[in-house]
């Protein structure tokens, strides 16, 4: 009796056994520095339990602010006395909270206002891109070795607007390194705004839009405007994750004007040597002037308080481009996992804006600008009009890479089929479903190379208050959808009010959508 009692007991310790070892982290924007969107650790949602029955909405957290940061999350966290998975989540008003992952606990709320200080209302701003107020927009990201979250907070102190960058730790909150930094920078430059050829950051105009990138213990923030309001400019900085002091910074027109970058709230992405790659809007162009508008930029690691300008690729209509509001950088970069020794182009990033025209280029010679030319052909592939006007970032899995532009459908087009080293010249499949402004930007899960799926939330009633809704389709045929949080009856699985921009995070069974207000979760029921 004693050994049959004992064998589901020793079952279940196996089943916790494996769960926990096959348990993700996500500490950071769409899953990697690669910016790839993939999750393949997920062993417990699968194509054939993905469905109205099995899976739905599991509960909602309220919080204070808009959620247009990715949520985060850290599995098997020892917080308030217990091992808990933990999911991070940060707000417009300038809060972070540390939720459980399974239960919706609040462990703790941060309030990370400074003393005195408000929120920044969109109408001061004069720009409805994010109502009403505007605090935390870009994704924060978690060093796990250290416990400490960075996160970057816009605030209003008396008649000042202000820029924080803090680093807090995840268990207890607290402020590591006795305070936050203040952002402040200045190069020379004779751009707009400039002063005695001077051009100062300006913490009202500058908005930090794309995700938090740390790597190699450096953190390197960006920004962009509100809604193109001048002077603005695109700005990098790096701070050293171990002491927050400014380690370097680089401005992409600082003889001339905008070049900012949104990238629709993609983070920058970074490869194993520490080259990070960013991408800008319209903007003044002019290599020779150090003007880089609608350009994909590769910056070397930070040094002697400058990033250096290792490479980059500017697309041969780039005037056109600046000319008619069709940016460049309304879209994520993703950099391709390496191809084999000896490939002709072995490091590849992919990207796409505006114009809906995929570039495919090798990160190891970017083909800099053509001018006079007609199409690109010095970079490795060039897909004009593949796709409508895109405000997302790609994802990748399995050989192929997704997107999914506005007003348009979800699109897989493969990757390096038959040792190429090209994307497919069509889509291998698409959805049946078309999402409306903004599109989305998708994330994937799977078992390794099994059971993908690819999930987005089109967040197009965002300007009216409608819902956002979950959706899930089958990543080796994207035609077949799965899923949708529309589907059970009296809306059960409605998440909340849609906010512009917001990518779901797959973690062990779970789905987290951060919404208007709350936070919700969902898996299987």
């Amino acid at each position: 009796m004693k050994m049959v009692s004992a064998l589901p007991a020793l079952l279940l310790c196996i089943l916790g056994t494996l769960i926990a070892a096959a348990q993700t982290n996500v500490t950071t924007y769409h899953y990697d520095n690669a910016r790839s969107g993939q999750n393949t650790k997920e062993t417990i949602l699968t194509p054939l339990n993905i469905n109205p029955t099995k899976f739905g909405k599991k509960f909602s957290v309220s919080v204070d602010g808009q959620i247009y940061a990715q949520p985060l999350y850290m599995s098997n966290l020892t917080i308030s006395g217990g091992t808990h998975n933990v999911v991070f989540v940060a707000t417009e008003h300038d809060s972070l909270y540390a939720m459980d992952a399974d239960t919706g606990i609040v462990y703790w709320h941060v309030s990370l206002l400074p003393a005195g200080g408000s929120t920044v209302s969109s109408s001061e701003l004069s720009c409805g891109h994010i109502t009403p107020q505007v605090g935390i927009t870009g994704t924060p990201v978690i060093d796990s070795s250290t416990h400490t979250i960075y996160v970057l907070t816009k605030a209003k102190v008396n008649s000042t607007y202000v820029q924080y960058l803090h680093a807090l730790d995840v268990i207890s909150h607290a402020e590591k390194f006795g305070r936050p930094v203040l952002i402040k920078a200045s190069v020379a430059g004779t751009g707009d705004g400039s002063v005695g050829g001077k051009i100062s950051f300006n913490a009202f105009f500058e908005h930090s839009r794309p995700g938090l990138l740390l790597e190699n213990g450096h953190v390197i923030i960006a920004w962009a405007s509100h809604c193109d309001n001048t002077p603005y400019h695109g700005w990098i900085m790096s701070y050293k994750a171990s002491t927050l002091a400014q380690e370097a910074v680089y401005n992409t027109t600082a003889n001339g004007s905008d070049g900012g970058i949104w990238q629709s709230g993609s983070g920058g992405a970074a490869d194993s040597n520490g080259n990070i790659f960013f991408v800008t809007g319209n903007g003044s162009f002019r290599s020779s002037q150090s003007n880089f508008g609608d350009t994909i930029l590769k910056l070397g690691p930070p040094s002697s308080g400058k990033f250096p300008l290792a490479d980059w690729f500017t697309p041969h209509n780039q005037g056109s481009l600046n000319g008619g509001d069709t940016d460049l950088g309304s879209g994520g970069v993703l950099l391709l996992p390496d191809l084999p020794a000896g490939s002709a182009h072995q490091h590849l990033l992919v990207q796409a804006g505006k114009e809906g025209t995929i570039y495919l280029v090798d990160r190891s010679k970017m083909g800099h600008y053509c001018s006079g030319c007609t199409r690109d052909s010095q970079i490795v592939q060039e897909l004009p009009s593949a796709l409508t006007s895109n405000f997302s970032a790609p994802a990748y899995w399995n050989n192929t890479v997704y997107f999914w532009a506005e007003n348009d459908v979800l699109r897989a087009f493969s990757f390096n089929a038959n040792g190429s080293g090209l994307l497919s010249a069509s889509p291998i499949g698409k959805s049946a479903r078309s999402y409306a402004f903004p599109g989305a930007t998708p994330v994937i899960s799977a078992n390794g190379t099994t059971n993908g799926i690819v999930w987005s939330v089109d967040t197009s009633a965002f300007a009216s208050g409608g819902q956002a809704v979950l959706h899930a389709h089958k990543a080796s045929s994207v035609a077949i959808e799965l899923y949708n949080s529309n589907q059970a009856a009296n809306g059960r699985d409605h998440p909340g009010a849609a906010v512009k921009f917001v990518v779901p995070t797959v973690a062990n069974g779970k789905v987290y959508v951060g919404c208007a207000g709350k936070l919700t979760v969902f898996g299987l029921l």
